[in-house]
C-alpha cells in the first residue's frame, strides 16, 4: 500500500474568502501529486485599536463640537465579542467555500499578531507553502511592512501574496497580487 504524503498549505487572511479566491487557491494546487490540506487563519481586529482609530478619525476634524465619546470596558469589551463573532463567521464561510471547491480545509481564527500567528502555525502543521490574501496596501507595501513582506523575512518556506476578490488576469494587469514565490 502506498502511503501518500500531505502538502499542508497556510492562509493568511483580512477576510472571508469569495468563491472565487477559494476556486483560484485550490486551482494552484491541482497538480500537486500529494494530498492537499488548508489551514486557513483569519486574525480578530483589535477592538481597543479600532475605536482609537475611529475616535482619532474624528478627532482630525476642523469643527469638532461635541465632547469626545467616552467607551468604558464593557463597551470595548461588547466591540471586541462582535469583532470574534465576524471572524469566527468568516473563517467558517471560507472553509466551506474551500470544500466546495474540492479542498481539505480547517480554519481558525486568530488573537495574536498575525504573523507570529503564521510563524506558529506554519511550524505546527510542517507547511511547505504560504499564501497571504490581503486588500491592496500601497502604503504598507511600498514600506515592507505589510503581511507578506513581514512573512517573507520571517518564514523559510515560499510565501505567495494575492488580492482577495480579483482574479488572476485583474491582478496581473495591475502590477499588484502575484508578488512572487
Amino acid at each position: 500500500m502506498t502511503e501518500t504524503s500531505t502538502y499542508d498549505v497556510v492562509l493568511l487572511v483580512e477576510q472571508a474568502l469569495s468563491d472565487l479566491d477559494a476556486q483560484q487557491i485550490r486551482g494552484l494546487h491541482q497538480d500537486v501529486p500529494d494530498h492537499v490540506r488548508y489551514h486557513l487563519l483569519l486574525p480578530v481586529e483589535d477592538a481597543a485599536a479600532r475605536v482609537e482609530s475611529a475616535m482619532g478619525a474624528l478627532a482630525t476634524g476642523d469643527a469638532l463640537v461635541a465632547p469626545p465619546m467616552m467607551l468604558d470596558q464593557e463597551d470595548v469589551a461588547e466591540i471586541q465579542r462582535e469583532l470574534l463573532d465576524d471572524a469566527r463567521s468568516a473563517v467558517t464561510q471560507s472553509v466551506g467555500r474551500l470544500e466546495r471547491a474540492g479542498a481539505d480545509a480547517r480554519g481558525e481564527s486568530v488573537t495574536a499578531e498575525p504573523i507570529d500567528a503564521l510563524a506558529a502555525k506554519v511550524q505546527e502543521v510542517g507547511a511547505a507553502e504560504v499564501i497571504v490574501l490581503t486588500r491592496p496596501h500601497v502604503v504598507a507595501e511600498f514600506f515592507h511592512m505589510d503581511w507578506n513582506s513581514r512573512a517573507r523575512r520571517k518564514l523559510g518556506v515560499p510565501v505567495l501574496h494575492l488580492l482577495e476578490h480579483e482574479n488572476f488576469d485583474e491582478q496581473a494587469g495591475s502590477g499588484e497580487g502575484i508578488t512572487g514565490l
